[in-house]
C-alpha cells in the first residue's frame, strides 16, 4: 500500500482543516519555494496540522516540503500557513530575499575594476 493511499483527501476533511476557506489571503507571501520558520512552539489545543507545521519548521523549510510532509494539497497548506503567519507563529521569506546571500556591491565593483585592468 503506498503512502498516498493512507491520505484522506476527501473534500469534507479538507473543508474541515481550513474552516471552509478555499483560498489563502490575497497578500499571503507563500509560493512553492518560500521558506517558513517557526517563531514559537506548538501549544496545547492547537490544530494538529498547525502543530505539525511548527515542529517541522524549526529550521527554514520550503512550502512544498511542508505540503509533501503533511500529504496535503499546496492550496490547503497555504491556508494553514496564512493562519500561522497572521498569529505571528511563523515567519516567511523568499530564498532570494536574503541580503546575506548577495555579494557586497563594493566588492563587485572592485572585481570589475580588476578585470578591466587585466
Amino acid at each position: 500500500m503506498s503512502p498516498a493511499s493512507h491520505r484522506d483527501e476527501s473534500p469534507d476533511r479538507l473543508y474541515t482543516l481550513t474552516g471552509g476557506r478555499t483560498r489563502s489571503a490575497p497578500d499571503a507571501p507563500f509560493d512553492l519555494v518560500t521558506l517558513v520558520v517557526a517563531e514559537s512552539e506548538a501549544a496545547p489545543g492547537m490544530q494538529s496540522e498547525h502543530a505539525a507545521i511548527l515542529r517541522m519548521c524549526r529550521r527554514p523549510t520550503a512550502v512544498v516540503e511542508v505540503a509533501a510532509e503533511l500529504a496535503l494539497p499546496i492550496g490547503i497548506v497555504r491556508i494553514l500557513l496564512s493562519d500561522l503567519l497572521d498569529t505571528g507563529r511563523i515567519s516567511a521569506r523568499h530564498p532570494r530575499a536574503s541580503a546575506h546571500s548577495l555579494p557586497d556591491p563594493d566588492i563587485l565593483e572592485q572585481v570589475l575594476v580588476g578585470l578591466r585592468n587585466l
